[in-house]
């Protein structure tokens, strides 16, 4: 985002705004979506897993909330992002102008939902005993790698669409595939060593292992890790920005041609 023009910045947040304020005009909650959604997908799966199965642990209600509350961030980037060009085809048809505003727009929208529900769930942990400590200082940093994995998956799955349109399809089951194998409902650690060597290269788990890490058992994320992704999430992220700017020219003929 920060590499935008003034301009373009300025329209991705006022488009943004606009959005969130239309999007919350047409319920009767309005805003409060946004809060109950999570709440619901949590309260869905603790049934399922720790009532029905009886698979849960003691903490395994802010185990399962911290992995939830992320992925949804990482979750909805993606899926909304992905339809950002195709969905305004008659715009980029007549204006011309750098096609990565529109999922930016989408970026800005879900991080600011994100932020809110990420806050709740902050004083939610601290209510159930968990409360703020020094490893606190990493949260920014974990928080800045995920939104670049957020923003770089966004933007490539955007570009991609309008030239392979059966990825709209596929993307949802990646992303359910996604949310199973990204230790959001168990600890990776408990599975078979060869299923945690494929985990592995999933950056998912990391994130949401070292947000645990941080809000519940107060440890910091290993450094050579940590250095790791951030250098794997600033690669991603230019490498998305990169195949945006070789296919801004063509995104019209190619929208033209479905």
């Amino acid at each position: 985002m920060i590499f935008l023009q003034k301009h373009h910045r300025d329209i991705v947040f006022y488009k943004a705004l606009c959005n969130l304020r239309s999007e919350a005009s047409k319920t009767y909650l309005s805003f409060l979506w946004w809060i109950i959604e999570p709440i619901f997908s949590m309260a869905i799966y603790y049934f399922i897993f720790a009532v029905v199965f009886q698979r849960g642990t003691d903490d395994f209600v802010p185990f399962l909330l911290v992995g939830l509350v992320v992925w949804q961030w990482f979750a909805q980037c993606v899926s909304h992002c992905s339809a950002a060009i195709t969905q305004n085809h008659a715009l980029i048809s007549q204006v011309n102008f750098p096609k990565v505003v529109l999922p930016s727009i989408n970026i800005v929208m879900d991080t600011f939902k994100f932020s809110i529900v990420f806050m709740l769930l902050l004083i939610g942990l601290w209510i159930m005993g968990y409360p703020p400590t020094w490893s606190y200082i990493y949260l920014p940093l974990i928080l800045l790698i995920q939104l670049l994995l957020n923003y770089a998956c966004g933007l490539i799955a955007s570009a991609l669409i309008p030239f392979v349109p059966d990825l709209s399809n596929l993307i949802p089951h990646l992303l359910r595939l996604g949310m199973y194998g990204s230790g959001i409902l168990y600890t990776v650690s408990s599975l078979p060593e060869n299923i945690q060597d494929i985990l592995a290269y999933n950056p998912m788990v990391w994130i949401i292992e070292s947000y645990r890490d941080i809000l519940m058992y107060n440890q910091i994320p290993n450094v050579s890790s940590l250095a790791i992704y951030t250098c794997a999430a600033i690669s991603l992220y230019a490498l998305a920005r990169l195949i945006m700017r070789k296919l801004n020219p063509v995104f019209a003929r190619a929208l033209m041609q479905q």
